[in-house]
This record gives structure tokens, C-alpha cells and sequence, in this order.
């Protein structure tokens, strides 16, 4: 199985890719068009900032390419954001694969949202054997409210959405492979598509 991480300059990738490899696959890094349109499973990771991440993949075509993808994808964090319509983070248009826009939370919570929290609401076969209340890993500042392709939800200050899909495009706002066991579950899980 060919697994591409998308190398777009956004950080946390050789996390991924370590991640990976203990469950037994081998993954490539890439920004290669031909290699991610090859790939069997695609990996979208993102750790940073929206308007700069976007930035980064307008300039390799990466933009025009990740929604015309046909084999599984995961979006991670900053990778799923992307994914929406829109962020109020550097007021970024986004790559509109998920029909949301994403927020900034409220000033009534502390942000950033580090450390774990749980997982509820699953609605996918990315959470196969993952129980309800789970507990994943968050860093982020902003969020994705609910909408009609929420498959698992997570509470801090108001309820949205952790975990997205339509079609073969899924994202997570949690890090899977920082996760503990439940992350590699997931992960394991998405590979198995």
C-alpha cells in the first residue's frame, strides 16, 4: 500500500509518518502531484497558521489538486480546517472540500485548547473499536461548528465538530498520533479503508 503525507511545509509530519510506521506501513513524504494522485491513502497534516499553510499550497498547485482526490484522505488539525470553506484564522479561503467555516472560540474558554478531551457522537467506521468519550489530544484555536458531515463530536465551551467526512475525505481537528492508544486505532483504521 502506498501512503503519501503531504510535504507542504506545514509542520508534525515525521510525527505522522513515525506513527505510521508502528502500525507497519511505510509512508512517503511528498508535495509531488503525480506521487499524491498515485498514492492509496493520503495523509494532509497541519501544524501552524491557516493563511500561510494556504499560502504554501497554492504555490505547488496543492489547492487545485487535494479536492480532486479519489482515494481516502485524512486531514489532520490545521489539515481538516484547510479542508472547509473558509477560517477566520488570517480570514482564509479554504479548499471547500467540507460544506463549514471555521471559527475562533469565544474568549469564555482559555485558547488555545491544549491537552485531552473527549470524543463523542461517532458516526464513522474511522472509529471503529473506539469507544464513546473517548480520549484524544487537541492543540487548536479554532474550530469547526456541527454540521450535516459531523462524525464525531467534542465539548470546550461549546459542543463542534472533532472529526469530519464527505465522501473519501475525512479529517480529525484531533492528532491521531498523539492520541495514545485510541489515535493509533484511528489511524490503523483510517489505513484500513
Amino acid at each position: 500500500m502506498k501512503i503519501v503525507i503531504i510535504n507542504y511545509g506545514a509542520g508534525n509530519i515525521q510525527s505522522i509518518k513515525f506513527a505510521v510506521q508502528r502500525l507497519g506501513y511505510e509512508a512517503v513524504l511528498s508535495n509531488d502531484v503525480n506521487e499524491i494522485k498515485a498514492a492509496d491513502k493520503v495523509i494532509f497534516p497541519g501544524v501552524g497558521e491557516a493563511s500561510s499553510a494556504m499560502k504554501m499550497l497554492k504555490e505547488t498547485g496543492l489547492d487545485k489538486v487535494i479536492p480532486t482526490l479519489k482515494q481516502p484522505v485524512l486531514g489532520i488539525c490545521l489539515g481538516m480546517q484547510l479542508m472547509c470553506h473558509s477560517s477566520e484564522e488570517g480570514n482564509t479561503k479554504g479548499l471547500s472540500i467540507f460544506d463549514t467555516d471555521v471559527h475562533r472560540f469565544e474568549e469564555t474558554v482559555k485558547v488555545p485548547q491544549i491537552g485531552w478531551n473527549q470524543i463523542a457522537d461517532l458516526q464513522s467506521d474511522l472509529f471503529a473499536g473506539i469507544k464513546e468519550n473517548e480520549f484524544i489530544y487537541l492543540v487548536h484555536s479554532y474550530y469547526a461548528p456541527l454540521c450535516k458531515e459531523t462524525i464525531a463530536t467534542t465539548n470546550y465551551g461549546l459542543k463542534y465538530s472533532t472529526a469530519l467526512r464527505k465522501d473519501n475525505f475525512y479529517g480529525t481537528q484531533f492528532h491521531p498520533e498523539k492520541s495514545s492508544k485510541a489515535g493509533t486505532q484511528i489511524l490503523n483504521n483510517f489505513l484500513k479503508l
